[in-house]
């Protein structure tokens, strides 16, 4: 069974979704194709703790956070930025506020409305979804499928591959989309975790600490500075703060964690030669410093055996070696580094090796921290894709 279509577009999360809506609104038809049994499982599941369009920035401070793609992704992400996806949203019929950090949120605090409200307007112009439809490479000129009625063989005069990274397989990212890509010379970078938390093997003293946060601290590594928030898991460290330095981290950067940031480490050592008369050191740091009982602990098990001298101690606590086993597996990260590479896709991000084939999304090597710069730059890529590929289609049409 073969069937043509003016465009098909392989995964249906917020990348591909987006790519659809440009190709749709050129007036094209489109599939687009869905391993799982529902669209955007991933962006549904980020809804649940409200959803972070995007952040509140200006794109000059905006676009820094993408690293060393930041060049490459400029022109996408200046087309699309934060305040055209808040437009964006709020044309789905979103309404929006904007947080204390400046992170974007709905109104609603979750995704389904505006998931609702985008894949009805994809009906509106003609845009199927099939989901279980589960790309298997090409045969020939044609993209192959496994589908609940067997395999079935597409003709498209444009495809957009937009399938995400390798992060949390069982909503779709799976990453099993590589060899296919790359038995077509096509050159991808390993898969990395990012956005991941800190593997930490705890003693039994802090057990009493598990789910505390620890809050008003700084983590320095590699150069960069994070005051992001921290949790204290059964199995280590979680949170933006250690987010944010995750990947300087994984590249081998020694972390530090200063838990009072605010003060200078000789404002800290006076605190400390306070006379403590009988209290135990652990009452005279909550006294003296106001540390939190999970600062205490987090000092006791990273510093021991803690310093006796006042400004030793401050030293310590204002640059606490933060002992660890790396970085929570890639499949328990928020999202991925690695992918398909820069010099794979030419500045429509078509590929190279396959004209009229264009990538978007996590599935591009990128990477950025959580607050919303995610899903600005899924957003953005998938519609700088789109856009590219109906150009394509319409040069097409005129030889």
């Amino acid at each position: 069974m073969t069937e043509a279509w003016d465009a098909v577009v392989i995964g249906a999360g917020p990348a591909g979704l987006m790519a659809a809506e440009e190709l749709g609104r050129a007036g094209h038809q489109v599939l687009v194709a869905e391993a799982k049994p529902s669209a955007a499982r991933k962006f549904l599941m980020a809804g649940k703790s409200g959803l972070n369009l995007t952040k509140d920035e200006p794109f000059e401070q905006l676009i820094t956070r993408y690293g060393e793609a930041a060049d490459w992704l400029a022109p996408m992400v200046r087309a699309f930025d934060a305040k055209a996806v808040q437009t964006w949203a709020q044309g789905l019929g979103s309404e929006l506020f904007t947080g204390s950090t400046g992170r974007i949120f709905p109104k609603v605090m979750k995704a389904s409305p505006l998931l609702r409200a985008w894949l009805g307007r994809l009906g509106g112009y003609g845009v199927q979804i099939r989901t279980r439809w589960r790309w298997a490479g090409w045969d020939g000129s044609a993209l192959t499928f496994e589908t609940p009625d067997g395999s079935v063989r597409i003709e498209a005069g444009a495809v957009v591959l937009a399938l995400g990274g390798a992060s949390w397989a069982r909503l779709g990212s799976d990453g099993a989309w590589r060899p296919l890509l790359q038995e077509r010379a096509v050159e991808v970078s390993p898969f990395k975790p990012a956005n991941a938390g800190l593997l930490v093997e705890w003693s039994k003293h802090l057990a009493p600490q598990f789910g505390q946060p620890l809050k008003g601290i700084a983590l320095r590594a590699g150069g960069q500075v994070s005051r992001g928030e921290a949790v204290i898991s059964q199995r280590g460290l979680e949170g933006g703060g250690i987010y944010s330095v995750c990947a300087v981290v994984r590249e081998g950067a020694v972390l530090h964690m200063d838990l009072l940031p605010d003060l200078e480490a000789a404002e800290v050592a006076r605190r400390l030669s306070r006379p403590r008369g009988k209290a135990s050191l652990s009452n005279h740091l909550r006294k003296a410093l106001k540390l939190s009982p999970a600062s205490v602990a987090l000092l006791q098990e990273f510093g021991r055996p803690l310093p006796q001298e006042a400004v030793d101690l401050a030293r310590l606590i204002k640059a606490l070696p933060v002992k660890h086993a790396g970085l929570r597996p890639l499949d328990e990260a928020i999202s991925a580094a690695g992918g398909v590479c820069r010099d794979a896709v030419d500045g429509n991000l078509m590929l190279k090796q396959i004209p009229g084939t264009f990538c978007a999304g996590e599935m591009l090597d990128w990477e950025a921290p959580t607050g919303g710069y995610l899903l600005t730059a899924c957003l953005a890529t998938g519609r700088w894709a789109g856009r590219a590929a109906a150009d394509y289609l319409a040069s097409s049409a005129t030889r």
